[in-house]
């Protein structure tokens, strides 16, 4: 097989044949592969949550991860959102022509590797190459299906004055990460994506803490964007502790030089949970129990004082309104 994909490869003839063979078949085939129209699956007479997310993050490869581990993470993380067990994932991919051969495996073995975690199986996908020039790289789409627990009830409207708001962990670490991966501004540090599948996470969550009104994925936009769309969703105000919000220190000192906020930084591995306020302290423990979420804390409470708005108390004493997110601060960041 060639070094790199030619459009051969996606003419649908015997070039196509042997990529899906030998790349994806290879990696990602299961029991439920199937090289039919499509995949006929069986699920429990039960509820099913489905999502769909397009990643085009640039560059393709950056440290703690690549576009294949984070097309697996995103879409695994936005079902679990909904008290979902991911169950099933199909995948397209748009590669341009030229991309090489190498580095496509190095990408679908990634999201082998991250479904296998998951226990998710892949069972359906779809290949088209690009001409030079009309894709950058490789583009990938992932479609998740899982099953929503009885017990689950989750939903951004859900949050109510009393409740505690907990992330999983620090924030604005993926941003950071990709940004200094395009090595624009010459700045050198150590940021790692905090890129990781939490499913788990949220299963144990609600195994512990069933009345959990709201779970959302922190990705675009950071926690600051996820928390302007509840406080708009539950008609409620949002009141966090400046002195409370994670951040690593490499992140913070980036976001110092370049006058960025790490709560408007993408996360590919932190979630948003809205909880009761006396059982916040629980889901921390059991959170700080499960892979990948080990940094969870308490950031701050659900108010009906400025319902839509999020207020930051900072360590003086002072309050200030947090801006509401407009303009993309990170294009390309998933």
């Amino acid at each position: 097989m060639n070094d790199i994909v030619t459009l051969a490869h996606g003419a649908g003839g015997k070039q196509t044949s042997e990529l899906i063979n030998r790349v994806f078949k290879a990696h990602l085939g299961s029991p439920y592969f199937t090289e039919d129209d499509a995949a006929v699956l069986s699920l429990p007479s039960s509820k099913v949550a489905m999502s769909t997310d397009g990643f085009i993050v640039s560059p393709a490869f950056f440290p703690g991860g690549n576009v294949g581990k984070l097309s697996i993470c995103g879409t695994v993380n936005d079902v679990a959102c909904m008290g979902a067990r991911p169950l099933f994932l199909t995948c397209a991919f748009q590669i341009e022509e030229g991309f090489p051969m190498a580095d496509l495996e190095k990408i679908v073995s990634a999201m082998e590797k991250t479904a296998n975690e998951v226990g998710v199986h892949i069972v359906a996908g779809d290949t088209k190459v690009a001409g030079k020039g009309q894709v950058d790289g490789v583009f990938i789409t992932t479609t998740g299906l899982g099953v929503v627990r009885e017990d689950a009830h989750l939903s951004g409207a859900a949050a109510k004055p009393g409740d505690a708001v907990i992330v999983t962990g620090d924030v604005g670490r993926h941003g950071c990460a990709i940004l200094l991966a395009r090595n624009e501004y010459g700045i050198e540090a150590d940021v790692t994506s905090d890129c990781a599948p939490l499913s788990a996470a949220v299963q144990a969550s609600l195994d512990a803490v069933p009345d959990i009104h709201t779970i959302r994925d922190a990705t675009r936009g950071g926690v600051g964007t996820v928390l302007y769309e509840i406080a708009h969703q539950s008609g409620v105000g949002v009141s966090l502790d400046s002195t409370a919000i994670p951040v690593a220190p490499e992140v913070s000192g980036v976001c110092g030089m370049l006058g960025l906020e790490p709560l408007y930084l993408a996360c590919e591995g932190r979630l948003v949970m809205i909880c009761p306020g006396d059982e916040a302290d629980r889901l921390v423990e059991v959170l700080k129990g499960c892979p990948h979420t080990e940094g969870a804390a308490i950031i701050g409470h659900i108010t009906d004082e400025l319902p839509g708005r999020v207020v930051m108390n900072t360590e003086i004493g002072t309050q200030t309104i947090l801006p509401e997110p407009g303009n993309e601060l990170l294009p390309r960041i998933c």
